[in-house]
Formats: structure tokens, sequence, C-alpha cells
């Protein structure tokens, strides 16, 4: 009997400590409060039990907290967050602008490094975030037909999912996240059957993901699928981005899916220079004044939580009073622009440079170590291919959609479990992981029970 429920006992262990990070993505399954603000919610909470969770494996297993390499990584912006807190304008705006940036870079990842175990782990993170991305963008596309979603252009259109109109961009960033890695998974060398579920959740995301309306999830989606066909080489490459053509072609043309709004949102993203519309114009007036702050303040920015204090004295008269946001359950509000809408801008204009070169200098180093490690991968056979694509597809995608888009809303805690899946690929796992014995063995074991099939 002990022989038979020992493997499920080591089953059920192995798994264990990924469930944490399991848990924070399905709690963004979950409905927001219409009248809230759009600050932390539910999986915030639950990150913060994932970190505890993971400090207490640590002191109970007597590990060795972090691989120097990751430390010195993952730990690389902590100076730049330290110098800018303390030239905050008040001590409580240093506190908990200090303790977010640590919650999303810092100690999230941290604790999701660590608690990955090997290839198996990482692939069912990788399924849960495709998962989420399926609710999400269910939720959506019935927003979309049934004229429920968030305000666009005068209709109740937009879809948004469980997220609602304070975060208009949370399910666009979920679907998008998810098309990354199901893609991935799908360029992986599994089995058959796998491989063929991934490719059909990637093109069912496909129909969400554009009824999103987000322009930058979009192209974030669009450079970070076309990095992740050259990695896996030119002959599968080739393959999949004709069957991504054709889902293309029968969502357009067959199923009547490119509306007229979606076409010209489309267009739009060529006319961002020549005829910007409102939200643009306000992002480049932001995107101004971040600037001008920076100049002023070159070296360590004007402090975290500084950009809404100091934007009105950067920014021009040509800045809108804020973003209307209507629909999906929520009553009209008029929301403040209260940030420039590019991550590397609100670093630099808060923390200076730096803040900016602690940040790319960790960002950079993630990158070309997970890089490199998907091209070991895929020159040593069929394990792990499909992860590092996974592990770059989501940094790669983070990066871009920084150029535009920065933390805030219930779905930035997604960036720290990426940046966490990212950093074990890239500075612990390295393709060749394999997952830690779940159950210890005592010396004196019967030799038959360890080898139990």
């Amino acid at each position: 009997m002990s022989l038979a429920v020992a493997p499920l006992a080591r089953r059920g262990a192995v798994l264990t400590p990924v469930l944490p990070v399991v848990a924070v993505l399905a709690l963004l399954a979950l409905p927001l409060d219409p009248s809230g603000e759009g600050g932390p919610g539910p999986a915030d909470a639950m990150s913060g039990f994932l970190v505890l969770f993971c400090v207490i494996r640590l002191v109970r297993d007597r590990r060795r907290p972090l691989p120097r390499t990751a430390a010195v990584v993952l730990g690389l912006p902590v100076l730049g967050l330290a110098v800018a807190a303390l030239g905050a304008y008040s001590p409580e705006a240093g506190v908990t602008g200090m303790g977010r940036y640590l919650q999303i870079f810092v100690l999230v990842p941290a604790a999701v490094l660590l608690l990955i175990r090997g290839l198996g782990d990482f692939r069912l993170l990788a399924w849960s975030f495709v998962a989420l991305a399926g609710w999400q963008g269910a939720v959506g596309v019935h927003q979309y037909v049934t004229r429920t979603g968030a305000s666009f252009q005068g209709e109740q259109i937009r879809a948004v999912g469980t997220f609602g109109p304070q975060d208009v961009m949370g399910m666009a960033t979920v679907v998008g996240l998810g098309l990354v890695c199901a893609f991935a998974l799908a360029l992986g060398r599994t089995s058959v059957r796998e491989r063929a579920v991934a490719l059909a959740c990637a093109l069912a995301l496909l129909l969400p993901l554009a009824l999103s309306f987000s322009r930058g999830a979009w192209i974030a989606t669009a450079v970070t699928c076309t990095v992740q066909l050259i990695l896996a080489g030119l002959r599968r490459a080739l393959k999949v981005a004709a069957a991504v053509v054709a889902a293309g072609v029968v969502l357009v043309g067959g199923l009547g899916v490119g509306t007229a709004l979606l076409e010209e949102r489309i267009e739009s993203i060529t006319q961002v220079a020549d005829a910007p519309d409102q939200s643009v114009a306000d992002r480049y007036t932001m995107w101004a004044a971040a600037t001008d702050m920076w100049r002023e303040h070159s070296l360590t920015g004007v402090g975290l939580k500084g950009f809404p204090e100091y934007r009105d004295t950067y920014a021009s008269l040509t800045l809108s009073s804020g973003s209307d946001t209507d629909g999906a359950g929520a009553a009209y509000r008029r929301q403040p622009l209260l940030s420039p809408h590019s991550m590397y801008l609100l670093v630099l204009s808060e923390q200076g440079l730096l803040g900016l070169t602690a940040f790319a200098g960790s960002w950079l180093t993630l990158l070309v170590c997970a890089l490199r490690a998907t091209v070991r991968a895929r020159a040593s056979g069929p394990h792990g291919l499909g992860c590092g694509l996974v592990a770059c597809g989501l940094l790669v995608w983070q990066l871009t959609d920084f150029a535009y888009a920065d933390i805030g809303g219930p779905s930035t805690v997604l960036a720290a479990v990426a940046l966490g899946m990212v950093a074990w690929w890239a500075l612990a796992g390295n393709g060749k992981a394999q997952a830690a014995p779940a159950v210890p063995v005592r010396a004196n074991a019967p030799e038959s029970v360890t080898r139990c099939p």
C-alpha cells in the first residue's frame, strides 16, 4: 500500500510549490468591483502570501535564498529605488512606491524563481497563462457580441474581460501574454497533440485580442511572435506563419470580424505622427513632460510617485484633464492621467539615469541569458525548447509593451509572475533543471521505496 501511495505523494509534492503562483493567476479571473479605483486586487494580496510561502520554505529547508547571479540581476533595481524613495515628495509616497516596485520587479519574481523546480512546473505555469487568457478572452468576446463591454467611440463594445473600464488594458495584457505562451508551446517539440492544442488556443485568442482595440497589445504580440518564429527555426516558422495568416483571413474575411471600428483602429497605428487622436496626443504631451522632468533631475529623478505631482508644471496646455471610462457595469468616470504611459519614461522621470540604468541592466541581462539558453535548448534536443520560447516571449512582450505602457492596476501582477518565469529559465533552469526530490528519503529508508515506479 505504501508503495502505491508513494508516487502520488511525490507527484502532489512536486506540484505544491508552484500552486500559490497558479492561485495568483486564478484570482485574476475574478470580476472586479465596478466602482473600484483600479488599484491592487486579490491577486496582489495572493502575491504577498506567495512571497511569505517562499520564505517559509527556505527557512524550513535551510536553502540558500537565491543563486548569486540571480540575486545580483533581480536586485539591481533596488539601488535606484532606494535613492528615488529618499527623494520622494513625501515619506508615504516613497514607502508605497518602493513597496510596489519591489513587489513587481524583485520579491514576486524571486519567489517564482525559487518555487519552480523543473520544466514540468514551468509548463504548468505557461498553460495557466493560456487558461487565464482563454477565460478572459471568452468574457471579452461575449461583451463585444452583447454590447456590454467598455465604451469605445460611443459604443459599449470594447472587450475588457472581468477587469472593467478602470483597467482597460487588463484583458489585452492577459490575452496577449496567453497567446504568446500558447504560440511558444505550439512551436515546441512536445507531442503532436499538445502542440495542436496549443496552436488552436493561440488562434482562438486572436479574436479577443483584436476586440480589445488595444494597439499596444497588437504591436507587442506581433513583435513577440516574430521573435519566437525566428528562434524556433525557419522551416517551422514558415509553417506556423502560414497557419496564422490563414486564420487571420478567416477571422477578418469569413467571419466579418473586421468591422469599421477595428479597421479604423488598425489604420490609426500608422497615423500616430501625422494625425494622432486625443489619446495619442495626450501620451505625447506626457512623454514630453517626463523628458523635461528628467532633464532637470538627471541623476535621481523627481522621486517615487512624483510624476503626478510635477506633471502640470512640465506638461503643455494641450494635455486633457483625463480619459473617459464607461460601460462594462461601471458608471461614467473621468480618470486623471497620472503616469506618462511608458515604463521607461516613468522610471527615467522618477528615478533618473540611476534607476533606468539599473532596470535596463537587469532586463537586458535576463533577455540575453534567456536567448542563449533557448538557443542551447534548440540545439541539444527536444526538451526545453517550448519553455525557452515561452520565457523569451514573455520578456519580449513585456519590454515592447513598456514602450507605451507602465505598471498600474490588478493586471500588473502578471508582469511579476512573467519575470519570475523568465528569471528561472535564464538564470536557474537553462533548459537542464530537473524536478528536485519531492519527498526527502532517509538514509535508512528501504531501497525498494526509493525506486518505486
